[in-house]
């Protein structure tokens, strides 16, 4: 697909009709396992001396038809799809982090992400250090010899920050770290983050992806330019021998794809957060569209945030497409084509008025996901944040009047009216 346009690859990418069936979509393989041609092809597959399907919980041919046309998208190596998002954000540092190591990570997270870094990593030793997502020189202050990735979300969710990936990336670079990319908000569409000097990126396929809120999971996709070799030392599960496939060393074995290669082999096949044939056939069915509903969530989610703007009884917007967001600048610099879907913002009346408005939705959904088709909204800091104390709320950018507004593919107009009359039924709130 080398040239092709992401519009096409979407469409083509990672699949040519089948040869036997010469069926032109992707079939569905609902199958566990796979027949050997005879015991030494058998030892050969399970040795990693010749390529192919073992078992479905490793690798599906529906499944990688799916992480072949993603990898197109993002422009990466390799990737391995996963059970779930938070299952891919886990892999994408279990895999190089263990015991008695940290990483850097920007404070603005997805709740569950913060509370996978804040609570449940230091549970198995590995120690997360929080930064300002504006600072990437924090990197120099807080890397030591146990520093093993810098992580970070290209549009934080729920604040909607845009970070300077290609500053974060020169940061980790010079510490001699990768830079891990949640790319969930941008999607491959408008999130180049390779381009710019990421080195893993990781999706929560559920969302924008999927785009119809039917499945859950997740992919990490590298993009294959981080030198492992030559930090041998700080990162022995890529470049020592790997006593449980007889002693591999992965960077030599696999080269540039030694970071992926170790995620299917290693923690797919340990771990067992496999994605089903089915769920990787519905993020197919997901893909083909991306590219027309990135450009539509983009363009209604701009009209809402200037909506909301001009409008008495809202506080305040955040939305990297506004000129007076405070990453508006590098949101331009960073994303291509728009500026996301997601929209949040603050209302008179602070956390009551702001579930009233919820309440008072007819055409948004109130459910806890973004990236579908159809509208959602939801109030953060009593649901996906509610884990987080005040100054962990604070960190990460939600405030108690936040309401987040996933703007979906339906008609401005009707868009817009649905949330002129869920905010006129908070005014009794506010003159009361």
């Amino acid at each position: 697909m080398s040239g092709q346009r992401q519009e096409t690859i979407a469409l083509h990418g990672g699949y040519s009709p089948d040869p036997t069936t010469h069926a032109r979509a992707v079939p569905i393989y609902q199958t566990t396992s796979y027949v050997f041609d005879d015991t030494q092809h058998a030892a050969d597959l399970f040795a990693l001396k010749v390529p192919g399907n073992i078992y479905t919980r490793i690798m599906n041919p529906t499944q990688d038809a799916f992480e072949q046309r993603v990898t197109q998208l993002q422009g990466g190596l390799a990737a391995v799809a996963t059970a779930s998002g938070q299952s891919a954000v886990a892999y994408s540092v279990l895999n190089i982090a263990r015991a008695g190591d940290n990483i850097i990570s920007v404070a603005t997270l997805y709740g569950g992400t913060y509370n996978l870094f804040a609570h449940t990593l230091p549970q198995f030793g590995i120690e997360v250090r929080f930064a300002d997502p504006d600072d990437p020189s924090a990197v120099a202050r807080l890397a030591d010899g146990n520093t093993r990735a810098v992580f970070a979300e290209t549009i934080g969710n729920p604040k909607l920050n845009v970070v300077d990936i290609r500053a974060w990336a020169d940061a980790a670079h010079a510490a001699g770290l990768p830079l891990i990319i949640d790319n969930t908000v941008a999607t491959p569409i408008l999130g180049d983050v390779f381009g710019q000097g990421a080195d893993i990126a990781v999706h929560s396929a559920t969302k924008y992806i999927g785009g119809h809120g039917t499945s859950i999971g997740g992919v990490v996709i590298d993009a294959g330019s981080f030198p492992w070799g030559e930090h041998a030392e700080r990162f022995p599960g890529l470049t020592k021998p790997d006593p449980s496939y007889h002693g591999v060393v992965w960077a030599d074995v696999l080269g540039p794809a030694a970071y992926i290669g170790r995620v299917r082999t290693v923690l797919l096949r340990n771990l067992g957060s496999a994605i089903t044939p089915f769920n990787s056939f519905l993020f197919l069915q997901g893909l083909e569209t991306l590219p027309l509903r990135i450009e539509r969530h983009s363009t209604n989610a701009l009209a809402v945030a200037r909506h909301l703007e001009g409008h008495g009884q809202v506080k305040w917007v955040s939305y990297p497409g506004l000129e007076s967001s405070p990453w508006h600048d590098v949101a331009r610099r960073t994303l291509k084509g728009g500026f996301g879907g997601l929209v949040t913002f603050g209302i008179e009346g602070g956390r009551e008025a702001g579930q009233t408005f919820i309440e008072s939705l007819k055409v948004f959904s109130h459910l806890a996901n973004i990236g579908d088709a159809k509208s959602l909204a939801i109030h953060n800091a009593s649901t996906t944040h509610s884990q987080l104390n005040e100054e962990e709320l604070a960190s990460a950018g939600v405030t108690q009047d936040t309401v987040r507004l996933s703007v979906g593919i339906e008609h401005i107009d009707d868009i817009l009216a649905d949330v002129d009359q869920a905010l006129a039924a908070t005014r009794s709130l506010v003159t009361a």
